[in-house]
Formats: C-alpha cells, sequence, structure tokens
C-alpha cells in the first residue's frame, strides 16, 4: 500500500484551523505533512525563526484514514531568493536553518534556479505553477525528483492523494510519476533532509601499504644475515 505524503501545508498562527487542516489531510489518507514555514530574504544575514514545535502543537495526531498509526507531521522551510547573494546567505544564513526537517528554495529568475539546481544544499527546489514565470524550464533541469503538493490554508483546498495524481496526468506525467510525486519522491526528498541534518562530513580512510623490506646492503652491519660460515 501508498504511503502518500504532502510537503506544503501552509503554516498559521490559527492553531484551530491548523489542527483542522493536519485533522482533514490524515482523514484523506495522507501519512506524513509539512508545515511549511515561508521567508523571502532581504537583507543580509537575515535572522530565520525556529520551526514550529509539532508535539506543543499537537499533542496526539489524528490516525490516518486506512492505518493504524497516527499522521506524522514534519516542519519545513522555504525560502524566496531574488538576488545571488541569497544564495551565499542560505548556505549558513541561520543555525535554525538546519532545526528544519526540509529546507526549500524558491528562485525569482532562471539564473537563481540553475544556481538552486546546481550547487544549493537544499530539498527542494519550488516552482509555483499558477504564476506565469518569466522564463522557460528545460527539461533536464526538472526532470528528477518531481513532487506535488497542495499549499493549502484551508481545509477545503486540500485534494485526496490521488485526486493530485490525476493532475499530474493533466501535467504530462506518466501515471506511474504522477503516483511517485506524491509519494515515493516525497520519501526521498524526506530521506535527503534526514541526511542534510545529520551528516557533517566524510571522513576517507587508507590503509596503509605495508613496509617494503630493506635490502641486506642496507641495514646495519650488527643486523646483517650471515651468508658465509665462519
Amino acid at each position: 500500500m501508498a504511503v502518500f505524503v504532502d510537503l506544503n501545508i501552509v503554516n498559521t498562527t490559527d492553531r484551530k484551523r491548523l489542527q483542522s487542516l493536519i485533522e482533514t489531510a490524515a482523514h484523506l489518507g495522507y501519512s506524513t505533512v509539512a508545515l511549511n514555514h515561508v521567508v523571502e530574504l532581504q537583507g543580509k544575514r537575515q535572522e530565520i525563526a525556529k520551526p514550529t514545535s509539532v508535539s506543543e502543537l499537537f499533542p496526539s495526531p489524528p490516525i490516518v484514514q486506512g492505518r493504524s498509526k497516527p499522521i506524522k507531521i514534519v516542519t519545513r522551510l522555504t525560502v524566496i531568493v531574488s538576488d545571488a547573494s541569497h544564495c551565499n546567505d542560505l548556505r549558513s544564513t541561520s543555525p535554525h536553518t538546519r532545526s528544519y526537517d526540509i529546507v526549500a528554495v524558491l528562485p525569482k529568475t532562471e539564473k537563481l534556479f540553475h544556481v538552486a539546481c546546481m550547487t544549493l544544499d537544499v530539498d527542494l527546489i519550488c516552482i509555483n505553477v499558477v504564476e506565469k514565470q518569466p522564463y522557460h524550464f528545460r527539461r533536464p533541469s526538472v526532470n528528477g525528483n518531481i513532487i506535488m503538493s497542495s499549499a493549502a490554508e484551508r481545509s477545503l483546498e486540500l485534494r485526496g492523494p490521488y485526486d493530485i495524481a490525476n493532475l499530474g496526468l493533466l501535467f504530462g506525467l506518466s501515471e506511474g510519476d504522477a503516483k511517485a510525486a506524491v509519494s515515493t519522491n516525497c520519501r526521498a526528498a524526506l530521506l535527503h533532509g534526514e541526511t542534510r541534518k545529520t551528516a557533517l562530513g566524510v571522513i576517507y580512510t587508507v590503509r596503509k601499504a605495508p613496509a617494503v623490506e630493506e635490502k641486506d646492503e642496507e641495514r646495519p652491519l650488527s643486523k646483517r644475515a650471515k651468508t658465509k660460515s665462519d
């Protein structure tokens, strides 16, 4: 049985609305959802707030429809970048960035889009499909880990995972790719986020080659092997 994920539930200070969103997502069959906190970088070294405390917000998360497990709630940070300097800031903009389960970037220009694809260590690169973009996307750039999410702010804006997968068919995705866009690809993004948070570096170990035995002529006289009888 497929595990469905929605990685964009808009975070809000309205606790009741947020609880209603999570309950609806669980009822529709989503096993995991991400609370999305959006920041638009403007000044240098802009501070990013801590992620929402999920355990305090939902002491007892609702049970997923058709499953016996409660819905899993993760945190997501989406950073809107409109200048090249923002990419440098994003690499070390705040110690709180690492605290989010998922870090996404929404580039506003074609150049920043390609920079994000090639150099930024983020989990997701966002495209707002409801707005006309000022540039065209090349297929190789978007031919990998495609996901679809709701960006829901209210319960009525949520749709079931199979409805979202059917929508992917209208975007030109195959049936398998459309289903993966709300399941396996989302889990891959979550796994990438876990790796980003925990991996601090890579250590290479090299086995030392055994020492070459010294030639007899190079040894001290006291250690030279006797080759002739006295």
